[in-house]
Order: C-alpha cells, then sequence, then structure tokens
C-alpha cells in the first residue's frame, strides 16, 4: 500500500489549496467533503466521487468500510500527520472526498426562492441551507457578500443539504427579482407583518439579510412584503439562521394547508 507522506506531494498540495482558499475552489471546480456524514449524505444522493483520501487506520475502521463500497472513486492514502492538515474536524474519521461542484442551474424564476442577502458567517449558512432542504425551498440564491457555500465550515453545517439543493452564488439580487413572478418578502424591524399574517402559500422569493445590518435598503426598496418575527421578552432580534427556519417552516405550513 503507497502512502503519501510528502508535504511536497503534488496532489497533497492540490487538496491543501481546496482546503483553505475560496478561490482555488471556484477555479477548480472542486471540494472537500470531511468526514463519513458529509460523504454518506451524498451516496443518499446518488451523487459522485472524483478521489476518495484515506489515513491507514480509516481502512481498518468498519463504518469506512461499509461506505468505500458505495463509491468507485480511486482511492489515495495519507498518512495521519497529512490528513490532520486538511481536516478541521474535532474527531476526524479518517476520510474525505474529492467532489466535483456541480454546475448551477439557471435562476429561477416562480417557485419559493431564498435570498441570502451578504449572510457572511459559514455556520448560520450551512444552517439555513439544511432548513431550506428541509422545507421545500426550490432554489437558494447567495450574493456576492455571503460566505463560500462549498468551503469546510459551510458544508458541515449544511450536513448533506448541499446535495438535494439547487444554489447559485455571486447573484445580483436585485437584478433577480426584477425577472421573479412572484412577491419579494424582506425580514425586517419596522413597518412589517407577521409571517402568518401574510400570504406566503405562494411564488416567493424571501430575503434574509447579513448578520450586522439585516436587508440591504437595495433589497428592501425592491420588496412588495416586510415580515417580523413577533418575539417577547428582551430580545430584539434572532440569529439569521433561526429566522429562517421559522420562516420557511411557516411558507410549508400555510402551503400544506390549501385545499
Amino acid at each position: 500500500m503507497l502512502v503519501i507522506s510528502s508535504r511536497q506531494n503534488p496532489f497533497f498540495k492540490s487538496l491543501i489549496k481546496l482546503s483553505g482558499s475560496r478561490r482555488e475552489r471556484r477555479k477548480a471546480g472542486q471540494t472537500l467533503l470531511d468526514g463519513t456524514h458529509l460523504l454518506l449524505a451524498l451516496a443518499d444522493a446518488g451523487g459522485v466521487l472524483e478521489k476518495i483520501v484515506l489515513t491507514p487506520a480509516a481502512l481498518e475502521n468498519t463504518e469506512v468500510r461499509a461506505l468505500l463500497q458505495r463509491f468507485t472513486a480511486a482511492q489515495i492514502i495519507l498518512d495521519e500527520a497529512l490528513f490532520a492538515e486538511l481536516s478541521d474536524l474535532p474527531s476526524t474519521t479518517g476520510i474525505m472526498g474529492l467532489y466535483a461542484i456541480p454546475p448551477a442551474a439557471p435562476a429561477r424564476e416562480r417557485g419559493f426562492c431564498l435570498l441570502l442577502d451578504g449572510v457572511q458567517d459559514p455556520g448560520n449558512v450551512g444552517t439555513i441551507l439544511r432548513s431550506a432542504a428541509a422545507f421545500g425551498v426550490d432554489q437558494v440564491l447567495l450574493a456576492d457578500e455571503c460566505a463560500d457555500i462549498w468551503s469546510p465550515k459551510v458544508l458541515r453545517a449544511g450536513m448533506g443539504a448541499h446535495f438535494v439543493l439547487d444554489m447559485l452564488e455571486h447573484i445580483d439580487l436585485p437584478a433577480f427579482t426584477s425577472q421573479f413572478s412572484g412577491a419579494v418578502a424582506v425580514t425586517v424591524l419596522e413597518q412589517a407583518v407577521p409571517p402568518y399574517a401574510a400570504n406566503l402559500a405562494h411564488d416567493l422569493a424571501l430575503v434574509l439579510g447579513s448578520e450586522g445590518s439585516g436587508v440591504s435598503q437595495a433589497m428592501q426598496d425592491v420588496a412588495s412584503l416586510r415580515l417580523t418575527i413577533p418575539m417577547q421578552g428582551q430580545v430584539e432580534s434572532l440569529n439569521v439562521a433561526a429566522a429562517a427556519a421559522i420562516l420557511c417552516y411557516e411558507r410549508q405550513r400555510q402551503v400544506s394547508a390549501l385545499p
């Protein structure tokens, strides 16, 4: 069994670039899926890998061996120290996959779209993607300022949502809304109605703003609906990922209640 143990190995150097650079991921059209959970989610979605990267110890793991049966990609063995440089999991499982980022579909003109207007925290973006997959979002569109959806932290927080969602990055959101046939709803604190008091069960583009400044003025200006989540106590606002889950669930509830 040949084990790569040199940091000068060209393949290892390419993996290091992918693990730490958004620019390299865009350039190569590839990312790394770290850990058994993500790889199992990909297998369940019918996805494929370009290569599988393992440690010698992982080959002795029963869960890993079962997972390997679900992929036909070539296996590359890295020693433990090199693998640890690639993985940011607190407890590594010794397996990751090299994955080709799928091409984006055209922007939708109908349906339920979730627009992220400058959401920068990777954990928030990944959690929002997970809620979007759970509550029937047709497409997620992200402005330039958002976290990279194919970064390790977003992938980890998304927990497999990437493999079942239609997602577009680097989108001019105001331009998108000009060709969208449904309502455009923004989340704001003032001059807004609770989601349960609005009709969300139709074509809808729901806009969620950045953690610091919220929805941009440009997106507020094009909105036809302003939503706020009523709260008790002294809390002024919710985390954007929590707000996304509540609003997406409310829309699903309204759709499910239709005759």
